[in-house]
């Protein structure tokens, strides 16, 4: 049974992707312990309670400072003892130190077709944006496993979605979500879970077991 500790910042819609694959069977062997976000205000927390998932805010706010938030918050994730953490739109950089201890345990959601419009200060809205200003006819999400860099961990799966006339960054986002992300976070945890995920040489390999 994998432990899944799902981290988020805002609405949660990837959390609510991933807790209705598990209810619907799309990802099995699995089981989300627990719900972490840096904003008390949160709707994913929410989601998390009407879930029945344990759930609670740690903010950089709350601390004197980042290395005393950093610390509180690996205490956090450990009690969870989780084998697999989602950040599923979690805007808080992750400690280096947790990188190190939870190596390949750590998948991000990006809405974009790595390494198109990813890196620092693409996230949200503004990952749109950009795509639409540059006029690609193809965009999509990449589900990747975090290391040190910005969007630059191995990639586990990707899924493109076609650019409209009349697309604004809202609607893109929107279809985006539905079309991929929502679609490819559940089907990277459920390989996951079932051993099916291997990175070699900096490279995710598919398949086996």
């Amino acid at each position: 049974m994998l432990k899944v500790l799902v981290l988020v910042s805002g609405g949660g819609t990837n959390l609510q992707a991933i807790l209705d694959a598990v209810d619907n069977g799309v990802i099995t062997d699995t089981k989300i312990v627990g719900v972490i976000s840096n904003n008390a205000n949160a709707y994913a927390l929410e989601r998390a309670k009407k879930a029945g998932v344990s759930g609670e805010c740690i903010s950089p706010k709350n601390f004197e400072s980042r290395e005393i938030f950093n610390e509180k918050f690996l205490e956090a994730v450990d009690a969870y003892e989780p084998d697999l953490i989602v950040l599923a739109g979690f805007l808080v950089v992750i400690p280096a130190k947790m990188i190190e201890k939870y190596r390949n345990k750590i998948v991000n959601i990006h809405p974009s077709l790595i390494p198109s419009f990813c890196g620092t200060g693409f996230y949200g809205l503004k990952v749109h944006e950009a795509a639409l200003e540059r006029g690609v006819k193809v965009v999509g999400a990449t589900v990747h496993f975090v290391d040190e860099g910005t969007d630059t961990g191995p990639i586990i799966l990707q899924k493109a979605v076609e650019v409209q006339d009349g697309d604004t960054p809202k609607i893109l986002q929107q279809r985006v979500m539905e079309q991929a992300e929502w679609k490819i976070l559940p089907e990277a945890i459920n390989l996951i879970a079932h051993g099916k995920v291997q990175v070699v040489d900096g490279k995710t390999q598919i398949g086996g077991n």
